[in-house]
C-alpha cells in the first residue's frame, strides 16, 4: 500500500503542475507578447522539466512496484499512462521545446508564436495523462474501482 500512496503523491504533484503551467502560467507568458513569453519560457522550462520528470520517473515506478506487488491492474495502468509522460516529451514535445530554447529563433516572429502556441497544446496532452492517471490511482486506493 505504501508504494501506492507515494505513487498516487507523486502522480497528484505532477499531475497539478502540469495543469498549472496549461491553464495558467503557459497562457500567462503567451499574453505578454511572443519576445517576454519566450523569455520567461526559457528557465521555467529548465526547472520545470526537472521537476516533471522526477515526478513522472518517480511516479511510475512506484506504481509499477506496487502493481507486482499485487495492487491490481489499475495501478498498472495509471503508472504506464504516468509513464508515458517521458517518451512522449522526449519524442513529440522535444523538437518544439529544442527551437524555443534555441539563441536564435527571433521572438519577434511569427514562428515563434506559432510555437508557443504548439507547446501550449502538445503540454496539455502531458495535463491530460497526468490526470487520468491520478484519477486512476485515487479511485483505485479508496477503493471504488
Amino acid at each position: 500500500m505504501a508504494l501506492e500512496l507515494i505513487a498516487l503523491l507523486a502522480t497528484g504533484l505532477f499531475a497539478g503542475a502540469a495543469i498549472y503551467v496549461t491553464l495558467v502560467e503557459h497562457p500567462a507568458r503567451v499574453e505578454c507578447g511572443p519576445a517576454l513569453a519566450i523569455t520567461e519560457f526559457r528557465p521555467s522550462y529548465r526547472r520545470g522539466a526537472f521537476v516533471q520528470a522526477g515526478l513522472a520517473s518517480v511516479g511510475c515506478v512506484a506504481a509499477l512496484a506496487a502493481w507486482t506487488q499485487g495492487r491490481g491492474s489499475p495501478v498498472l495502468v495509471a503508472g504506464m499512462l504516468l509513464g508515458a509522460a517521458i517518451p512522449y516529451t522526449l519524442i513529440v514535445i522535444l523538437p518544439t521545446n529544442k527551437r524555443l530554447l534555441d539563441p536564435r529563433l527571433d521572438p519577434r516572429t511569427a514562428e515563434a508564436a506559432t510555437l508557443l502556441a504548439r507547446w501550449g497544446h502538445l503540454h496539455a496532452g502531458r495535463s491530460v495523462a497526468g490526470v487520468l492517471a491520478f484519477l486512476l490511482l485515487g479511485l483505485h486506493t479508496l477503493g471504488m474501482i
